[in-house]
C-alpha cells in the first residue's frame, strides 16, 4: 500500500467540508430556528424579548447556552402541559354536563379510575427512569462526540501545516547528505557500514575490558607498591646522609693531605701493600 499523501489528504478533507458545510452545522444534532412562544401566556414578553436576545448563541453554543436553553424550554413544555390538562379537563367536564344523558360517575367506577390511573402513574414513573437514563447515555454520548469532534479538528489543523513541515525536513535531510557525503572520508570509522562498525565497536569494548582489568590490578598493587616506595625513600635517606658524611670525610682527608698532616692512615696502607707483596713473594703467587 503506498504512503499516503498528507497534501491529498488535506485536499480530500476541504472538499468533504465543501460538500457538507460547515462541520459545526454538518454535527448539529437539533438546530432551533425560532423560539418558541407561549399563547397562553401573556406575562412572559420579558423573557421573550430575552430569548430573542439569546437566539445568537445557537451559532455558536457553549455547554452554558445549551444548559439555559434546556432549562427555558423545560418550563416552556411544563407551562404548555398544564395548560393542555386544563383545557382537556374543562372540555370533558363540560361534555359530561351537557350531554343527553348527563354521564354520571359512580364510586366504583371512581375506584376503577383510581387503579388504572395508579398502574398508568407507575407506567409513566417506568418510563420517565427510561428516559432519564437514555438522557444520561445521550449526554455521556455527546461529551465523547465533542471530545472527538475536538481531536479531528486539531488534527486538521496539524494536517494542514504538515505538508510544510515535511518539505521542510525533505530539504535539510537532502543537505545533509550532500554534506556528508563532500565530507566523506573512506579510512574513517565514522564512515564504517553497520556490521564493521558493530565489529569495531566489539574490539573497541574488549580492549576497554582489558584496560578495566590492568587498572584494577595496578589499583590493587598501589598500596604494597606505595609502602615499598616509602621503604626505599627512607633507606634511601640513610644512604644521603651517609653519602654527604663520606664526602664530608674525604674533602677533609684531602685538605689534610694537600696541607701535610697525617693522621697515620697513608703509612697504615703502605706498610699493608709491601706486607701483601712479601707474602705473594713467599707463597709465590703473582700479583
Amino acid at each position: 500500500m503506498p504512503n499516503p499523501n498528507p497534501a491529498q489528504a488535506l485536499t480530500q478533507l476541504n472538499e468533504l467540508k465543501e460538500q457538507h458545510g460547515d462541520l459545526k452545522t454538518h454535527l448539529a444534532i437539533v438546530r432551533i430556528s425560532e423560539p418558541i412562544f407561549s399563547p397562553s401566556s401573556e406575562n412572559d414578553d420579558s423573557s421573550q424579548a430575552k430569548r430573542n436576545s439569546d437566539v445568537s448563541t445557537i451559532d455558536n453554543p457553549t455547554p452554558a447556552s445549551l444548559e439555559a436553553d434546556l432549562t427555558h424550554y423545560k418550563e416552556l413544555f411544563s407551562k404548555l402541559r398544564f395548560s393542555y390538562v386544563e383545557q382537556v379537563t374543562k372540555e370533558k367536564f363540560l361534555r359530561a354536563i351537557v350531554g343527553d344523558p348527563p354521564l354520571v360517575v359512580g364510586h366504583n367506577e371512581n375506584v376503577e379510575l383510581e387503579t388504572r390511573m395508579a398502574e398508568v402513574k407507575a407506567e409513566l414513573r417506568a418510563r420517565k427512569e427510561d428516559v432519564r437514563t437514555m438522557i444520561e447515555e445521550m449526554e455521556k454520548k455527546g461529551r465523547e462526540l465533542a471530545e472527538r469532534y475536538k481531536n479531528v479538528q486539531l488534527q486538521i489543523t496539524q494536517l494542514s501545516t504538515l505538508p510544510e513541515s515535511i518539505e521542510n525536513l525533505e530539504s535539510t535531510i537532502a543537505s545533509l547528505r550532500a554534506h556528508k557525503v563532500s565530507n566523506m572520508d573512506s579510512s574513517s570509522s565514522q564512515n564504517l557500514p553497520l556490521p564493521a562498525t558493530l565489529s569495531l565497536l566489539s574490539e573497541r569494548e574488549a580492549e576497554l575490558a582489558a584496560l578495566n582489568r590492568q587498572l584494577a590490578a595496578v589499583q590493587n598493587a598501589l598500596p604494597r607498591k606505595t609502602r615499598e616506595a616509602e621503604a626505599i625513600e627512607r633507606e634511601l635517606g640513610v644512604l644521603e646522609r651517609r653519602k654527604a658524611e663520606a664526602v664530608t670525610q674525604a674533602r677533609e682527608a684531602q685538605r689534610k693531605k694537600q696541607e701535610g698532616e697525617s693522621d697515620g692512615l697513608e703509612e697504615m696502607g703502605r706498610w699493608y701493600r709491601s706486607a701483601e707483596e712479601a707474602l705473594k713473594d713467599l707463597v709465590g703467587v703473582e700479583g
